[in-house]
């Protein structure tokens, strides 16, 4: 993929930004992260450069002033609320990001149960945090929340929240995911830092959109599909443009908000450092772009990506058209199709030529490759194998298995684990081709280039099962489906 970021410049801007900002505040920041600290593939997708864990390696060049604090909801703890890409709930994805934070060598000070109310199963997480022996806070929901200031601000409004006790210049405030309080937090410690005499101040960091990009650049507008279930819209934000005559991009909820947020930190601290929700931002992607046709061009594929995953959510669910409308809409404003890709018209073509499902995949020299379905191999493993001969320059005639080796494979999934579907999945595939690896030379040489596949796009005729969709994301492959199914029928795994 043509390169269109300077992953490096990056770092060393957003660094010496975040820097910047604890000496404004005179050695403390409390800096709100939205989105995702590591394994951020959607601005790896729609920045080709970015590094999908540059914003914690950039936190490591301060790791030694980093204290992070994790925050979530008392409510999703009680709803078992669960991560959609992950499958587990907010909870335990506390766990699992405090063990990644300090696997990094990042001090991880604390978790704050926000908007507490007695719920039972948040007192069962906070016994389980104790026992581990994990600091923990509460902090409780605010009757009039975010409009009656001087009930907020005032000892039974954040001054009735635990104070949370931290030790480093910069405290990180993440979460499992949106809803969970983190600014709300950060305003509390403002406040009790205030009564403490303690000077502090607060930043966001949000990658997307990126506000000195135009209000319709791709970029931006993919942010907008990738958030069309939180009806996030893009918007030129008034208040930088009164302030200082400049037009910037923020987000709709930022905005709404600015008046009150700014109100409370007038309160708190008698004045505002911000004239604006752009000015309470610290991010530095749109200055590390350096092609920007390539990143116009990556962009418009990760929003036609965003429609077909919408549109077979919806097939699988009968819920969220208004989603796939707005979509449509936003892929207009691009000025992209659903045939962007050339993946999409050859699994077609495909499926219509052999009668079956079919794949097709984009390989990194462009080139084309497709995927049938056969008696022993599903459209996904068969796709895989033609790509991974693709990319290691293996004629595609050449069975690198051999039948003899899949058949036996074939009947233990029919006769013995009871399995409707003799064909392997790609992932029993990738098996299959690494344990002839071991004799066979070509094998090897296939299994050399898997890496090869990351950030390709492929395509299906239908959908694909969960198993395979899961290889490809797992492999870094960008998949989409065609909205419908193999069979009439009405359960799918």
């Amino acid at each position: 993929m043509r390169q269109g970021f300077d992953n490096d410049k990056y770092i060393a801007l957003q660094a010496e930004r975040i820097r910047s900002r604890i000496s404004q505040f005179g050695g403390k920041l409390y800096l709100e992260f939205g989105g995702k600290l590591f394994d951020d593939y959607h601005a790896a997708r729609v920045l080709p450069g970015f590094e999908p864990d540059s914003k914690i390696r950039m936190l490591k060049q301060l790791a030694d002033d980093v204290e992070i604090v994790v925050v979530i909801n008392a409510n999703d703890i009680e709803k078992s609320k669960l991560r959609g890409d992950l499958g587990i709930t907010y909870d335990d994805d506390v766990l699992r990001l405090m063990d990644i934070f300090q696997g990094m060598g990042f001090l991880v000070g604390s978790v704050v149960v926000t908007h507490y109310a007695g719920q039972p199963d948040a007192d069962a997480f906070r016994r389980r945090l104790a026992t581990l022996g994990i600091r923990n806070y509460l902090h409780y929901p605010i009757a009039g929340y975010p409009y009656d200031i001087d009930h907020i601000v005032s000892d039974e409004g954040f001054g009735r929240n635990d104070y949370v006790e931290t030790s480093r210049p910069l405290v990180v405030v993440t979460a499992p995911g949106p809803g969970s309080g983190k600014m709300a937090t950060c305003l509390s410690q403002l406040y009790h830092e205030h009564k403490r005499g303690i000077a502090a101040g607060y930043a966001k960091y949000e990658t997307f959109p990126i506000w000195n990009l135009p209000l319709k650049h791709p970029v931006n507008i993919a942010y907008e599909a990738a958030t069309v279930d939180l009806d996030d819209v893009n918007t030129i934000d008034p208040f930088h443009l009164d302030a200082y005559g400049e037009t910037t991009v923020n987000y709709n909820r930022d905005v709404e908000t600015f008046p009150v947020l700014k109100a409370m930190m007038e309160r708190i601290s008698g004045t505002s450092p911000y004239q604006s929700p752009t000015d309470m931002g610290v991010n530095m992607a749109g200055l590390a772009i350096v092609d920007d046709d390539a990143v116009r061009e990556a962009a418009k594929r990760e929003i036609v990506r965003r429609y077909f995953q919408t549109a077979v959510e919806v097939r699988r669910t009968g819920t969220g058209e208004d989603q796939v409308e707005k979509l449509e809409l936003l892929m207009n404003q691009a000025g992209v199709s659903a045939g962007h890709s050339p993946a999409r018209s050859a699994a077609l073509l495909k499926e219509e030529t052999t009668g079956g499902p079919a794949g097709a995949m984009v390989l990194p020299d462009g080139s084309v490759v497709t995927g049938k379905t056969s008696t022993l191999l599903g459209a996904a493993s068969s796709l895989m194998m033609n790509a991974l001969k693709g990319v290691a320059g293996v004629d595609s005639e050449i069975d690198v298995i051999s039948d003899a080796a899949i058949e036996p494979i074939c009947r233990l999934k029919t006769d013995c684990l009871h399995s409707t579907n003799p064909r392997l999945h790609s992932d029993e595939t990738l098996i299959a081709l690494s344990i002839s690896s071991a004799t066979d030379p070509l094998a090897a040489r296939l299994i050399e280039h898997v890496e090869d596949l990351r950030g390709c796009d492929a395509f299906f005729s239908v959908i694909i099962s969960s198993t395979d969709e899961k290889i490809y994301r797992t492999l870094g492959i960008n998949v989409c489906c065609e909205p419908k199914y193999e069979q009439h029928r009405y359960y799918h795994k």
